[in-house]
């Protein structure tokens, strides 16, 4: 069974559906390889963290980063959500699909003047900074366009999150963030430039934390931090926690309960003043996707068994790049309980190219659709045209109704914006 939530991922008459739609009809009218989202997980999901914090004030903000399709955008901007971007094309996206760029923050440790006078041009609702010469050139830009900046800086609590050092972003030696114990001074300064408003703290430990418990301990060296610069008479009115829940990649593993996550966090913070913001991505849309790819056929190296798949590490890079794990999940439940190891891999010319190292499946032939589970968060956002593969479309399934939200690249697709210089020969005077 698929570790996506249950009731959009189930097998009904021994096949796998998304919502009401059969991903073999899927794989039938799209193509492979596909990315495949449930609406109604992805809705669930988000609802998740917005029910749970109804009683104080508080601001969701998905992290653009996860999954940044226009369309996914669209769905969360109506359910209420606001938004977390790290660059000036994620707020283009936002505001394409209809977000509210006052419910936007700006997050990232290399904003560029250009990003910064675009975000301030668009009345975003603040920043979160993350040096001293980016707050000197946030507050120089809001002088020239005669505004005003809403500011956070990002604390480095020194916590560890404990997940994959690529994603671990609290302690002193990571590029994020200001040291905590530094950080008072910044504020002081911020405080005194011109077009800036320091209103908020910000702090991100990391991302993929299965145990919420270094989020918490963050949360209480950030609220500390809080009271200490009210102390001084600095206007503090939120906090921003970042995101970072983890979700289950393996069955039978539990992701972070969010639920119990949120009653202790809000325990905390009660009867503070602050406004809440949280930047949840991959816990809202991560189990709400899969890869869906066929295979191209089954081949024998001295005796180890490798699976070969339409899909590769261009659609699915996790895998390569964090040696990921993805169950993997075939669409026809196998009628043959026989089972055996093999490599799962795709075309591409790396031994790299991988999804599934000696993993135990049913014997699959060619023609077999696979599911490659919890796949809606940095699988496509990290989708690339190596070895000119054309990228896989994307498809918004609600209830029997599936919708294509990005087509199928093309080959011309490949070369769009490309072009052969005019070579002019030189000829020599005689």
């Amino acid at each position: 069974m698929p570790q996506t939530s249950q009731s959009s991922w189930t097998y009904r008459d021994e096949e796998l559906f998304c919502e009401d739609t059969s991903l073999t009809r899927i794989a039938a009218s799209h193509g492979t390889p596909a990315y495949v989202y449930s609406k109604a997980a992805i809705a669930r999901n988000f609802h998740a963290y917005e029910d749970a914090l109804a009683d104080v004030p508080h601001r969701v903000c998905y992290a653009v980063k996860a999954n940044s399709n226009i369309a996914i955008l669209n769905l969360l901007a109506a359910q209420g959500a606001g938004f977390d971007i790290v660059s000036g094309g994620e707020l283009y996206r936002v505001l394409a699909a209809g977000g509210d760029p006052h419910s936007v923050v700006f997050s990232g440790v290399g904003k560029t003047a250009a990003e910064i006078r675009f975000a301030l041009s668009k009345g975003i609702h603040s920043f979160n900074c993350e040096s001293e010469y980016e707050v000197g050139q946030i507050s120089r830009a809001a002088v020239a366009l005669n505004t005003t900046a809403s500011i956070a800086i990002r604390v480095n609590p020194d916590v560890n999150a404990a997940t994959h050092p690529y994603i671990s972003t609290g302690l002193r030696s990571h590029k994020f963030g200001i040291d905590i114990e530094a950080a008072a001074e910044l504020y002081r300064r911020a405080a005194a430039l011109p077009g800036i408003a320091v209103e908020g703290v910000s702090c991100h430990i990391g991302s993929q934390i299965l145990d919420t418990n270094p989020l918490l301990e963050a949360a209480d060296r950030v609220l500390a931090f809080i009271e200490r610069l009210r102390g001084e008479g600095l206007t503090i009115r939120t906090l921003d926690l970042g995101g970072g829940a983890g979700v289950a990649y393996r069955s039978g593993e539990q992701g972070a309960h969010i639920t119990e996550f949120l009653e202790r966090l809000k325990e905390k913070i009660q009867g503070r003043d602050l406004v809440l913001m949280l930047e949840p991505g991959r816990s809202i849309v991560a189990n709400a996707g899969v890869l869906l790819t066929r295979v191209l056929h089954v081949k024998e190296n001295a005796g180890k068994r490798f699976v070969i798949v339409d899909a590769a590490m261009n659609d699915l890079l996790r895998p390569a790049l964090y040696q990921a794990y993805h169950e993997i999940t075939p669409v026809e439940r196998p009628r043959d309980e026989t089972r055996c190891q093999a490599d799962v891999v795709g075309p591409v010319c790396e031994s790299g190219d991988f999804f599934a190292h000696n993993r135990e499946l049913p014997l699959l032939k060619p023609g077999d659709l696979l599911a490659i589970e919890t796949a809606g968060a940095y699988g496509f956002a990290l989708a690339s045209n190596y070895n000119a593969r054309p990228r896989a479309c994307e498809l918004l399934v609600d209830g029997a109704d599936v919708q294509t939200i990005r087509r199928r690249e093309t080959y011309e697709d490949l070369i769009r914006g490309e072009s052969i210089p005019t070579v002019q020969t030189f000829v020599p005077e005689i």
